[in-house]
This record gives structure tokens, C-alpha cells and sequence, in this order.
């Protein structure tokens, strides 16, 4: 079992990791994933009457993804990490939360049983007014709820619908969206969505790094603001060891040629390890490390 409250030592260790990394990871990983693209820009006019365009440039993209998914339902049981996130939830950005995570994938049999369901863990690092809030789900169990208390020992514990009004405060995806495998699915979604908008410059850089670990970036950039684009410009950083995405990052439209795009959305997944063994324990509210 990974324990996290007895191996980290519950409110400090992780925190002192997390707190490290936005300071200059992301903003470093950020501005070197444009200053450093190496491909040529491809891109899709809206209307081209007198030339047929034989392949969209998000289809290398959306390979790529397929691939990733591939690999991640066959090869990848499930994972820990520190996700740093941060979301504009009716158009106010809120602040980076970190999240120690614990994630056991979705699986099912050749005949559509589920072997394995859906299993989540969170613990709240930071900011201070999350800190110490924990959240279960087990896909099937306690009638499709999650499990959550906030910071104080003194609160309730409430269970309550994914997507309720007040399990959806301030989050713009339910706890049912989390993790990479569903993030793969999304990006891809999203993919062929883009591929009929007809309106996208894509740009590859492999030479990119997001928290010291080597990735390939793929940039996806709508020049002409649209009816219907859901961003600006979205960035995936795809761990090249690792062949999953560890950071995902889209902007808004700027206000003006002056102004920076801003932040919709951005989820970075550090400290990511892979198969870790996790059990039934882990997410069960009768384990002695938590609190619930």
C-alpha cells in the first residue's frame, strides 16, 4: 500500500516538494516551449477552394495520443503523483491547488466486465484554505458518490453526487474526469473536434523539458478568434520516457495585441509514478493514515 500521511509526514513533506515547482517549471518549461519550436508551423485554412489538403496537421497529434492510450490501458494500472492545478471557474482564475493523488485505472474484460474500477484519493497540500481536505471515489461504491471532509477533524464527512452543484464548486471537471488516462481521452476528443474547425496552426518541439524530465511539446493555435473555439492556444507536454502526458495548459483569446492570453485551465502532473501496486486499502475511508 502507498501511505502517504506516514511516508511524507502528512501536512509537510509534499508541500515542500510541490511548492517548488510552479516557481520556475512551469514558467521555464512554458517559455521554452515557444522559444525553442523546431518544426515547421502547419496549418488549416478555413476555406481552400483550389487545393485539397490531404492531412490535417492534428493527425500526427492525434496518433500520437491513440498510441498513448493504448499503452496507458494496457501497460498502466496506476499511479501517484502531486497534481498542480489551477482552472477559471466562471471567469475567475483561481489559485494553483496541489494535490497528492492516488489513482487506480479503469478496467474492464474482454466481455465488458469491469475488473478494476475507477479508484481516486486525494489529499489537499495547498493553498491554506484546502489544506488537509481529502476526497474518495470508487467507481460502483456508496451508490456513485464520493467520499469527502474538509480541512477540520471537527466537519462532516459528506457523500456526496460527482456532479452535484456543491462537489462541482469551484472545479470545472467532475472527480469521474481525473487522471491521465482520462486526460488522454479528452485531448483526444478534443482533437477531432479541432480537426473540423478548420482553423489551427499545429507546431511540434521535442526538445522541450517540463520539470526536469525530457518531453515533446505539441502546440495547437487557432490565429483568427472564432464562434465555437474553445482556446487560444493549447499546450501538451508528452514525457518522452514515460510516452503520457504530464502537463496540459490552453489560453484564452487576449483582450488586445498588447495583452497576454489568459490561463483557462492548466493540470501538471510531478512526481508521476507508474504502477506502484495500489490496494482496496487505499481507497477505503477506514484507513488509519486518513482522516475521514
Amino acid at each position: 500500500m502507498t501511505s502517504f500521511p506516514h511516508q511524507f509526514g502528512r501536512r509537510a513533506a509534499l508541500c515542500g516538494i510541490a511548492g517548488t515547482l510552479l516557481g520556475g517549471a512551469v514558467a521555464d518549461a512554458q517559455q521554452r516551449s515557444r522559444e525553442k519550436l523546431k518544426e515547421p508551423v502547419f496549418r488549416v485554412a478555413a476555406k481552400n477552394e483550389n487545393k485539397a489538403v490531404p492531412k490535417h496537421p492534428l493527425d500526427q497529434a492525434l496518433e500520437m495520443a491513440k498510441n498513448s492510450l493504448l499503452g496507458i490501458q494496457k501497460n498502466v494500472d496506476d499511479h501517484t503523483c502531486v497534481l498542480i492545478k489551477r482552472e477559471r471557474v466562471g471567469g475567475k482564475l483561481g489559485a494553483h491547488e496541489y494535490v497528492f493523488t492516488k489513482i487506480r485505472n479503469h478496467k474492464e474484460s474482454s466481455s465488458g466486465k469491469i475488473t478494476q474500477p475507477l479508484s481516486v484519493y486525494m489529499y489537499f497540500l495547498k493553498p491554506t484554505k484546502v489544506k488537509g481536505r481529502e476526497v474518495i471515489y470508487v467507481e460502483g461504491k456508496n451508490r456513485g458518490r464520493l467520499t469527502a471532509h474538509e480541512t477540520s477533524r471537527f466537519l462532516p464527512t459528506v457523500s456526496l453526487d460527482p456532479n452535484s452543484l456543491l462537489a462541482m464548486r469551484g472545479q470545472l471537471y467532475p472527480i469521474t474526469d481525473i487522471g491521465i488516462e482520462n486526460l488522454v481521452k479528452k485531448l483526444i476528443d478534443r482533437g477531432n473536434k479541432e480537426r473540423k474547425s478548420g482553423n489551427c496552426d499545429v507546431t511540434f518541439n521535442h526538445d522541450a523539458k517540463f520539470n526536469g524530465r525530457p518531453c515533446t511539446v505539441l502546440e495547437v493555435k487557432h490565429p483568427e478568434k472564432r464562434q465555437g473555439l474553445e482556446f487560444y492556444v493549447a499546450q501538451v507536454f508528452i514525457d518522452k520516457e514515460l510516452n503520457v502526458p504530464i502537463r496540459y495548459v490552453a489560453y484564452d483569446f487576449p483582450k488586445n495585441a498588447k495583452s497576454a492570453p489568459p490561463i483557462l485551465e492548466e493540470y501538471n502532473y510531478t512526481q508521476l509514478k507508474l504502477n506502484v501496486g495500489l490496494k482496496d486499502i487505499d481507497f477505503d475511508t477506514k484507513n488509519k493514515d486518513y482522516n475521514f
